[in-house]
């Protein structure tokens, strides 16, 4: 473990200052200074290297983090041991550019262990932990997981459980009951929960009191939440679930639920609260769970909870908890009752209005961070949908905006794009007859324009000046999931099973989608709706990782990049806005950065982070 996990009182202070400057040091406007506002810095994981490395024919790409901190102008050297000789420095003048590196020389028949020394200032620092590539590796851009055996995976979770700098993993196995298992990043078995006879009831619209991760329901998430340096998982609960160290939580009523934090070593049940009682009486709550900072300065635990009202409306109820490292404190409920609110299958927690306060975002409404409702789109047209982005769309327009679609709506609308700070509509497209659009997708996947790109099943557009780019719906990319891959700044394409790029220059379907790598070829399968159990920024540089299961279900199949890139970014799991995208799970849907990351864009600012 590393020994500045725990920080003294006086060197917790030393790093809120030096963060401070860093932060105040860098280059490029924040999307706080873009509104004019002065952020507080969250504290947020303080992450090792991520050292990986993969093997790409006869060559090897090794891959690291720059951190959210590290001082501007770090280089770095980069290491190899053969078969646990002597440390060889493989690159001449200390790299400058972006934090991967080819490894030509390599005798791939043996083992081979990397890892990475930062430079400051021509000094070189202390090494980072080492990754091996066995000998005779597989030829593959993955690392694979080792996992006890098991049922089918429809989720996993990621954060640092052992305070090692490294994000381990929690999946739940879809089995009748149900359980969730925490392993180490490299495959070491932690615990099990097993949710018991109330997550027998699967149904995706009133499961049981248990039941986690059924249709868009999920009741999982894992975050440091007292910035110790160690995660934890909070879980919802009930009757007849049995903890990592054996306890049995029991209660006459099944219908009653609790709010859980667990050891994420252990998987103890520290604390709990209960879920509030005022929709008791129609049975128990689905919930959707996710992190944010909603005062600014440290996590919250936010649960989107409905149940069904006898066979029609559902009650909505979305609350908020801190965990203090002894107690689980709700502080705010909010009952959506008779306000016109739409709600979605996702939620999103970010910072609309770039105050430092993170805001709780359904489709058709905003929640301040205090739990009041920050705005509707109700009297907008905007109802239920299935999926929605919030995301620097238009870099040229301060802020943050949102593209959402809509499920059958009777007015005709479509899609609709608009500021996430105060909810007016910036354009909508309407078509005659109940529209029902069930996909959508914004990123910038067509340099020639602008910022990014927003498509569903009617045509690509340019969400800034709302121009068609790409008409004909046979030739546009689908709009399912995107991740950042080969080293470029536009997006990739993520469906089926399949990584793609889109080629707006030549869109015909024989070569407007070439295929960059499909999933199943190296015996990953897919999860529900066809996707993978996480996306997100695990493992070496900026770019994305996708997470599968193989077909025993005993390996998690992390999938990496092989590319090289000379585009240097630090880790996206520094940004606000992203790490709390990796919290929640939903319908999956792409992550996002509270900076525009495409073709064209600036140098991203320190995140206003301290560690």
């Amino acid at each position: 473990m590393k020994t500045f996990k725990r920080l003294s009182a006086i060197g917790a202070v030393l790093g809120l200052v030096a963060a401070g400057a860093a932060y105040a040091a860098s280059t490029g406007a924040s999307h706080a200074e873009e509104v004019g506002v002065q952020q507080t810095l969250r504290p947020m994981e303080d992450l090792g290297r991520g050292v990986v490395a993969v093997r790409n024919g006869s060559s090897v790409l090794v891959s690291w983090r720059l951190l959210g901190l590290d001082a501007a102008g770090t280089a770095f050297n980069v290491y190899r041991s053969a078969n646990g000789g002597a440390w060889t420095k493989l690159n001449g003048s200390a790299l400058t550019g972006g934090t991967n590196y080819t490894d030509t020389g390599a005798n791939l028949s043996q083992a081979n262990a990397y890892r990475i020394a930062p430079v400051l200032n021509g000094t070189e620092q202390a090494p980072s932990a080492a990754f091996t590539l066995t000998a005779n590796h597989a030829d593959e851009p993955a690392v694979r997981i080792p996992l006890r055996a098991g049922g089918p995976v429809k989720f996993t979770w990621t954060g640092d459980l052992d305070g090692d700098g490294e994000y381990d993993y929690v999946i739940d196995r879809q089995t009748s009951p149900q359980t969730i298992e925490a392993y180490t990043s490299t495959g070491t078995f932690l615990w099990s929960v097993n949710l018991g006879p109330n997550s027998t009831n699967q149904d995706n619209i009133e499961p049981g009191s248990a039941t986690i991760d059924v249709g868009h329901w999920d009741g999982v998430t894992v975050q440091d939440f007292n910035s110790d340096g160690f995660a934890e998982v909070a879980l919802k609960f009930a009757d007849g679930v049995v903890f990592g160290d054996g306890q049995t939580w029991t209660h006459a009523d099944d219908d009653r639920q609790w709010i859980g934090i667990l050891n994420g070593r252990t998987g103890a049940l520290l604390n709990y609260a209960g879920v509030p009682q005022d929709y008791l009486a129609d049975g128990p709550l689905a919930m959707q769970f996710g992190v944010g900072y909603l005062d600014g300065t440290r996590p919250y635990l936010v649960a989107s909870m409905k149940n069904r009202i006898g066979s029609g409306d559902f009650n909505m109820m979305i609350a908020a908890w801190t965990w203090s490292g002894q107690n689980l404190t709700q502080q705010w409920k909010w009952l959506r009752g008779g306000t016109n609110a739409p709600d979605g299958h996702n939620i999103r927690i970010v910072d609309v209005d770039g105050n430092g306060t993170d805001e709780v975002a359904h489709i058709g409404f905003v929640l301040n961070g205090n739990g009041t409702l920050r705005y509707s789109l109700a009297g907008q047209g905007i109802i239920h949908g299935d999926r929605f982005h919030i995301a620097d769309l238009d870099p040229a327009n301060p802020g943050l905006e949102g593209y959402g679609v809509q499920q059958v709506n009777p007015s005709g609308l479509r899609e609709y794009y608009y500021d996430a700070a105060d909810g007016r509509i910036i354009w909508k497209h309407t078509l005659s007859g109940t529209a029902d659009v069930g996909r959508g997708m914004a990123g910038d996947v067509d340099p020639r324009h602008p910022g990014m790109e927003v498509w569903s099943f009617d045509g690509l557009y340019n969400a800034a000046s709302n121009q068609l780019t790409e008409p004909n719906t046979s030739l546009r990319p689908w709009p399912q999931l995107g991740l950042w891959w080969d080293g470029d700044l536009t997006m990739e394409l993520l469906n089926d099973g399949k990584l793609e790029e889109w080629d707006p220059l030549n869109p015909a379907p024989t070569n407007g989608l070439p295929r960059i790598e499909t999933v199943t070829s190296y015996g990953a399968v897919k999860a529900a709706q066809g996707g993978p159990t996480l996306v997100g920024d695990l493992l070496g540089d900026w770019r994305e990782e996708a997470v599968y299961t193989n077909a025993a279900y005993n390996q998690l199949i992390v999938f990496t990049t092989d590319k090289p890139t000379s585009t240097r970014l630090y880790t996206l799991a520094h940004n606000p806005e992203y790490r709390n995208c990796m919290t929640t799970k939903g319908y999956m849907q792409s992550h996002h950065t509270d900076y525009f990351l495409g073709a064209g864009m600036s140098t991203p600012p320190r995140p206003p982070i301290t560690y």
